[in-house]
């Protein structure tokens, strides 16, 4: 593989610490296809980082893919064992279950590989809207990711426990970020890592109020969505922001196939949980990817690989 010379430093000394791993057996390895999202979304460029991360290492090899998210991911993965995916807990709930939208057919071959980060959900409306909190969004046009996501789902769930009804938009992050510069959309939900990247943006560019829940609101989501939580957002984070916000936030996991070859899950998981790389790489969204954070997820179980990795590191991972 070739490096540029920019990302060569970064990851030169993680290829090193792993050499030992990356024999001959390892350059047998088959690419795995890592699926992620769209332009505009945390998943890409997250995924990304981390296959630099891990190609730099030797022994497996990833192939960033485009798509639609979580759910179309875990569908993939489900049905592909040369497969990894970047999914959202809650979507994972739903696909182990087979309720929402997989629609009765239960993804049983699914497994954890490793934490990526948390993916907290807030509200960007541009000031001259007057909009400055949900109840303002009554028939309001907002859009909301892709059609059928995770973020749509838990809108709205929100619009629900709210009492509020507003014109539902959906469509890929990049299209919704162009649509709010353009007014074609009044308001815009998004979740991803903080601080939300599109969310940052359009505050920059455009005079805008970046806003969350009310306390009553969050615990009205966090019993509607069990396998969300209450999470905090710094006052500043977003231009403009004066004071901290309330909202939801729940871990995202990168996912595999069960028949993924176990020393091929075992020295995929090293690579990501054992570089220090994977923060710098994923611009600071990798932050939270490491060992002591794997027991955030309770509701995916642990490949056999990865569960071998994080017992070494002393991590009592969720096998089932």
């Amino acid at each position: 593989m070739r490096l540029t010379r920019r990302n060569f430093g970064a990851f030169a000394a993680a290829g090193a610490l792993f050499a030992a791993d990356a024999g001959p057996a390892a350059a047998q390895e088959p690419t795995l296809d890592f699926f992620t999202a769209g332009q505009g979304s945390g998943f890409l460029p997250y995924g990304q980082g981390v296959a630099a991360v891990v190609n730099a290492q030797g022994g497996v090899q990833l192939a960033v893919k485009e798509s639609k998210g979580s759910i179309e991911n875990l569908g993939l993965v489900d049905a592909a064992s040369n497969a990894i995916g970047a999914a959202f807990l809650g979507s994972a709930y739903e696909a182990l279950n087979g309720i929402g939208p997989f629609n009765g057919r239960k993804h049983q071959n699914l497994r954890a590989i490793a934490p990526m980060y948390e993916t907290s959900f807030q509200i960007a409306a541009k000031t001259k809207t007057g909009i400055a909190g949900v109840p303002g969004l009554a028939g309001r046009r907002v859009g909301v990711g892709p059609a059928g996501g995770p973020a749509e789902a838990f809108f709205k769930g929100l619009l629900q426990v709210a009492g509020v009804s507003c014109t539902i938009v959906t469509g890929t992050s990049a299209e919704l970020e162009a649509a709010y510069l353009a007014d074609g959309i009044d308001a815009f939900w998004q979740g991803a890592s903080i601080p939300i990247p599109a969310l940052r943006r359009m505050a920059e560019q455009t005079d805008s109020t970046v806003f969350g829940l009310t306390d009553a609101m969050v615990d009205a989501m966090l019993v509607k969505f069990p396998y969300l939580a209450a999470g905090d957002v710094a006052a500043g984070t977003y231009k403009g922001q004066p004071g901290p916000l309330r909202s939801v936030a729940a871990w995202n996991v990168i996912v595999a196939h069960k028949d993924l070859a176990e020393p091929s899950a075992y020295r995929l998981t090293k690579a990501i949980l054992g570089s220090a790389g994977v923060a710098e790489a994923t611009r600071g969204a990798g932050i939270g990817t490491t060992a002591a954070n794997a027991v955030k997820n309770r509701v995916i179980a642990y490949h056999p690989g990865a569960a071998r990795y994080l017992k070494e590191r002393g991590v009592d991972a969720f096998t089932g």
